[in-house]
């Protein structure tokens, strides 16, 4: 096992001590990152294999493509050496882009990094950009914590993420498969998946997750369902707002908790102490 003390040592050696601060820099384009800067063949890089990032946003890509293709590549993608060729560190959704733009070759700068500084790298670089959907954040913390032999407490620490957090989003890889792919797909929310942790049978947990599709089920219906309460005669009521129930379902799964939305007000539900804070975490809401 990976002495623990390792993660990051290399990359404080070259960004700092504020990792997170600097790869924003450098996605941005505001940070000049010293080391060999040259222009490697596409085909002679292999992806990071713990980039926990798997799905890309194919309009995004192709509009990056166009600016590819129009202004060329103006921040070199993170690289290092193998045995054969080279590995991304980080940059991929730029190299995707430049083989979808027809480029050969990609400016890039080799530097020497081992496989946790790699890791980290690659969690930080998605996690602070919001990239990754809960279930590749979850893989992600759990190859850290596998690989590297992390505990959560000190994961916490280093990604400054509450152990609550890190918790609750490494319990979703105990969903099936089916509705892990739900929640990567944008079809369940952080919050959906949360409650349906609540069912102990695979069967009943898929069923109730295609009626939340199927049916637009809020997160309150699906802890009512779960802890069996009988669900009230449906009142009629008039077609909800499209603009308001996108709000919602946006907040339910950047706060992973239940969220109401009307025409004059948001309610955002907390369970304790310790849930509100971490809510006024991601809000950035608490006291210095």
């Amino acid at each position: 096992m990976a002495d623990k003390k390792k993660l990051g040592k290399g990359l404080g050696a070259i960004f700092g001590e504020d990792v997170e601060s600097v790869l924003n820099e450098i996605n941005k384009g505001e940070k000049e990152i010293k080391g060999e800067r040259v222009g490697i063949k596409i085909s002679e890089i292999r992806p990071n294999p713990y980039q926990p990032r798997k799905n890309f946003d194919e309009n995004s890509l192709k509009e990056l493509a166009d600016s590819i293709r129009e202004r060329g590549v103006f921040q070199p993608v993170l690289v290092r050496k193998s045995l054969k060729g080279y590995e991304l560190i980080a940059g991929e959704r730029r190299m995707k882009a430049s083989k979808m733009a027809g480029l050969k070759e990609i400016p890039a700068v080799v530097l020497d990094f081992d496989d946790a500084d790699m890791m980290e790298v690659s969690l930080l670089e998605n996690v602070q950009r919001e990239d990754l959907s809960p279930i590749e954040e979850a893989e992600g913390y759990n190859q850290i914590i596998k690989k590297l032999g992390y505990t959560q407490d000190e994961l916490s620490k280093k990604i400054s993420k509450s152990r609550t957090y890190i918790t609750n989003i490494l319990r979703l890889l105990k969903l099936p498969p089916k509705v892990q792919e739900m929640v990567n797909k944008g079809k369940i929310t952080y919050g959906h998946a949360r409650a349906l942790l609540g069912l102990n049978d695979e069967d009943k947990i898929v069923e109730l997750a295609n009626r939340i599709v199927n049916e637009g089920l809020t997160v309150r219906d699906v802890e009512n369902i779960v802890k069996g309460k009988p669900k009230k005669p449906a009142k009629p009521k008039e077609k909800p707002d499209p603009y308001l129930v996108s709000i919602r379902r946006n907040l339910e799964t950047k706060l992973g908790t239940r969220v109401d939305v009307d025409k004059k007000r948001i309610t955002v539900h907390y369970s304790n102490t310790k849930d509100l804070n971490r809510i006024l975490e991601l809000l950035n809401c608490l006291d210095e």
